[in-house]
């Protein structure tokens, strides 16, 4: 790779990925792009069968049924899938690669053992699952969004992915993410600018923007994703479909590519992006309930523990949901259709009797960031910056963002790095006794189960805008899961910019000035669900709950 140009590299990483979306059959149509609305989401209706745009708009818990039953085959449900992502591909710049080859000879596969068997291999037979390029797929590339690791590829499966192939799902897509993976977008000099498929002046989030934005476009129904900052969350708020960040420990997170391979301070996850919240549920019990743990010494011995017996509500016996909501975290002040929607939802959740609402006060979140975004880079990103120059390839403008315009990015010596540990450590204490104090009168079972929060300071920002961490990377710093959830769209008659506005802070200008109801039209507008650690039922029940009794 040394003797030719990242240029050149970059033209061979395009070409195999065109290669591959080629092999779809029939034929993909060709797209004109100067033809094409900001909002590109109807496209594929234009291009694709009745019964595949049926077969690409079922959730994934309802293909799993019709899948188990021989309803449905593995081979047209793939196929289906492998065409809508091609189209996606072509319209927002998600993919680095398809598999209709191997992916078609495993749904065959699949197909054949149903019918000789009569039962599924396991609880996701024949389901097409995509996944975010840096998880490993053995002897495939892996590249990590760098140039110079272009030639890279897995040894193996990632655990995670075992673990999804023992269930019987099918890998037909792999998606992009940014130079370094440390953007809220998706950009890289191999493949370019990820898209927002409601409008493609926007951005899909990062860094499982690809993931996010194939989604979006139904060209996935469940993906994987991994975060470390908000990078399940962030594509899964800005395309208007659901995301999970676990808490660290619960699901496997070995076998995927990244600088810094071995750092503790900040434990990146795995964890599924999904067009519906079962499938998100799906996902998770399929992993764990094959106690990865045995395998993955570093993961926690806890099996799923969701049934059928609901955790809230006084017709059930049980106690009121209570929420926390986070209107802002004091630091930087969400945009307009932000707000609305979560007024609108606490509104909503307000008229029911067995759910209670509280304030909940941020507690030092510049903190938060300054230790989180002190401990990301301990080596000073030295090995961000040599696998950039290694290639040649130009700094992309968020990796500069994050690097080297960042005033906590530093070479950190032993000594630095356990007082920053320390401080994350006494941080996470205090935030835990927060937490407790929020029990009526000392008693725990009126403690806040969830807090309700923004996914970000706004809706998908302009492409290369992304430029506040804060709501995501708050939760991991505490190590807390958080499941983010579609709920409005932005309303250019609504969401007015709120005129008079007193900035707390440069930040807070920045992000009040960027802010334009026409720049963000037709853009999805998503809240999250934030538990304590290992809480991760809880919160998926919680919105269950909340979706039951007051239709959000």
């Amino acid at each position: 790779m040394a003797s030719k140009t990242w240029q050149e590299i970059a033209r061979a990483a395009r070409e195999h990925r065109d290669r591959s979306i080629a092999e779809v059959k029939p034929p993909l149509p060709e797209i004109r792009s100067e033809d094409l609305p900001l909002n590109v989401t109807a496209i594929p209706w234009k291009h694709l069968s009745s019964f595949e745009i049926e077969l690409t708009e079922t959730s994934p818990e309802k293909l799993v049924k019709s899948l188990a039953s021989g309803e449905l085959t593995s081979t047209e449900v793939t196929n289906a899938f492998l065409r809508r992502a091609g189209i996606a591909q072509k319209l927002t710049n998600c993919i680095t690669e398809l598999l209709p080859s191997r992916a078609l000879a495993r749904a065959a596969y699949l197909d054949s053992y149903l019918s000789t068997h009569k039962t599924p291999i396991g609880p996701l037979h024949g389901l097409p699952i995509s996944v975010k390029e840096h998880v490993g797929m053995q002897g495939l590339g892996q590249n990590a969004g760098f140039v110079s690791w272009w030639d890279h590829t897995a040894p193996e499966d990632a655990h995670l992915l075992q673990l999804l192939w023992n269930a019987g799902c099918v890998f037909y897509a792999r998606t992009t993410q940014p130079q370094t993976l440390m953007h809220l977008e998706t950009s890289n000099n191999l493949y370019g600018e990820t898209v927002n498929p409601y409008n493609t002046s926007l951005t899909a989030g990062g860094s499982s923007g690809g993931e996010g934005a194939l989604l979006g476009m139904r060209g996935s129904c469940l993906g994987v994703g991994s975060d470390i900052g908000g990078s399940i969350r962030s594509p899964a708020a800005n395309n208007g479909v659901y995301g999970l960040r676990p808490t660290s420990g619960r699901l496997p997170a070995s076998g995927f590519a990244a600088t810094m391979m071995g750092q503790e301070h900040v434990l990146p996850v795995m964890g599924p992006l999904s067009t519906t919240l079962e499938g998100c549920k799906l996902f998770m019990r399929t992993i764990i309930d094959q106690k990865p743990w045995l395998k993955e010494p570093s993961l926690v011995p806890v099996p799923w523990q969701m049934n059928d017996q609901a955790r809230f509500g006084a017709k059930n016996g049980k106690k009121k949901l209570s929420v926390g909501v986070l209107w802002n975290d004091g630091v930087v002040k969400p945009h307009p259709p932000i707000t609305r929607a979560l007024k609108e939802v606490v509104e909503t959740l307000n008229t029911v009797p067995d759910i209670e609402i509280v304030d909940w006060k941020p507690y030092k979140h510049d903190l938060a960031w300054e230790i989180i975004a002190s401990l990301y880079f301990a080596d000073g990103a030295k090995e961000e910056k040599e696998a950039i120059a290694a290639s040649g390839e130009p700094w992309r403008p968020l990796s500069h963002f994050i690097i080297t315009e960042n005033q906590y990015c530093k070479e950190l010596t032993v000594p630095e790095v356990w007082n920053l540990t320390a401080q994350r450590e006494k941080y996470r204490e205090e935030y835990a006794q927060l937490w407790n104090e929020t029990a009526v009168d000392g008693d725990p079972d009126t403690v806040v189960d969830v807090i309700l929060c923004p996914v970000g300071p706004g809706a998908a920002p302009p492409l290369d805008h992304a430029r506040y961490w804060g709501y995501t990377a708050q939760w991991n710093l505490l190590d807390y899961p958080a499941l983010v959830f579609p709920v409005s769209t932005v309303d250019q008659h609504k969401d007015v910019v709120e005129k008079d506005y007193d900035p707390m802070n440069d930040q807070d200008r920045w992000n009040y000035e960027l802010y334009a109801p026409d720049k963000y039209v037709d853009a999805p507008v998503s809240l999250q669900l934030v538990g304590r650690r290992f809480d991760d039922e809880k919160i998926i029940e919680a919105l269950e709950f909340m979706k039951e009794t007051a239709r959000i």
